[in-house]
């Protein structure tokens, strides 16, 4: 007996075993087969340096379209939400109910209230024939007309907050955010929707010292979004900035009307203006930015490296971006191979 139980421990460990080194011989292949990401391996680019370019007559500067309003909407009640009318993406109407608080308590106040003021009123008409018959002094009379005075205020701040229990848009727009929902209980102040208005849109450019007095307010503008390519838009200058930034660039606010709401907030645009002469500037190749036209950036190769760098830009056409400050002539700009990069990242570029 004791020899059967040692014979079936051995193969029972020699059965282990085998599958212990069949799992282990697995591992080995599998692990032959993933393929993992060698972080110091270098990336193939292609590099080109800033040179000078040739501007035509008409100036591009660069900027965002931004919604020409957009508000957070609060509540001045405080209370639950009984009635939530919107959605995110809808459009609403300026005065429409966006939400509805339980009123049912200020109701109940007001008809109170009401109540109240008939009271008085009653009371001060048997006073005012008493006091005629020299019945109840002045004094009485008197605390009489200021009690209904007090109810009646106090009756017009219950119609206030009654009238607050119903949250409505201030203006035309789109929910594009929603904080709450039917149920949720919320106080004085409390953030419920985020309404944004595109009827009309805002380009905000930054342009260099030079070129800011070329701008007027209430001039007419040029402007395109670089979904619509060569499309242009009407726009006009309704704001130049007084004191310029750190790199000596001036922000001018352009006014697109939207009536078709072709155009959305986000967009990368651009507004054109003609100049008496064409100008000659460093410049680099559109097509090396990196990130967004307000904060322009390139990946710069140095040592073997790339470094994401900023620079300041000034005016642009198609194909190219003057460049102000932050990036020499000698320089070497990543213009392919960009979007494998981090900031730091082993290159090689092409031959």
């Amino acid at each position: 007996m004791n020899k059967r139980i040692i014979t079936i421990i051995i193969v029972g460990l020699v059965l282990v075993g085998l599958a212990v080194f069949k799992l282990m011989s697995n591992k080995e292949k599998v692990e032959k087969n993933i393929y993992i990401h060698d972080a110091d391996a270098a990336v193939l680019v292609e590099t080109s340096s800033p040179s000078s370019h040739t501007f035509e007559r008409s100036l591009n500067f660069l900027g965002t379209f931004e919604p020409i309003r957009q508000n957070t909407i609060g509540s001045d009640a405080s209370g639950k939400i009984i009635q939530l009318t919107v959605e995110e993406g809808d459009r609403v109407g300026k005065g429409q109910v966006l939400a509805k608080v339980d009123d049912e308590l200020l109701k109940l106040q007001l008809e109170n209230a009401e109540v109240n003021i008939e009271s008085q009123e009653k009371d001060d008409a048997r006073y005012a024939n008493l006091a005629k018959e020299n019945a109840v002094s002045g004094v009485q009379l008197e605390k009489t007309k200021y009690g209904l005075r007090s109810a009646e205020i106090q009756r017009k701040q219950l119609q206030k907050q009654l009238r607050s229990t119903s949250i409505t848009a201030p203006f035309s727009g789109v929910i594009t955010k929603k904080m709450i929902d039917l149920g949720s209980v919320i106080g004085p102040g409390s953030p419920l929707v985020e309404i944004t208005d595109i009827s009309s849109l805002k380009l905000t450019v930054n342009v260099p010292e030079r070129d800011v007095l070329k701008f007027k307010l209430n001039q007419s503008v040029e402007v395109r979004a670089d979904l619509y390519g060569d499309r242009s838009f009407n726009g006009k200058v309704t704001n130049i900035s007084v004191q310029a930034d750190k790199a000596h660039n001036f922000k001018i606010q352009i006014t697109v009307a939207n009536a078709k709401q072709e155009l959305m907030a986000g967009m990368y645009g651009s507004v054109s203006l003609i100049s008496s002469q064409q100008k000659t500037a460093l410049a680099i190749p559109r097509k090396a930015l990196v990130g967004s036209s307000k904060q322009p950036q390139v990946y710069i190769v140095r040592n073997g490296k790339a470094l994401l760098t900023s620079f300041n830009a000034g005016t642009s056409d198609g194909d190219f971006m003057e460049v102000i400050g932050g990036i020499k002539a000698s320089d070497k700009i990543v213009t392919k191979g960009q979007v494998n990069l981090q900031h730091n990242a082993n290159v090689k570029t092409v031959k």
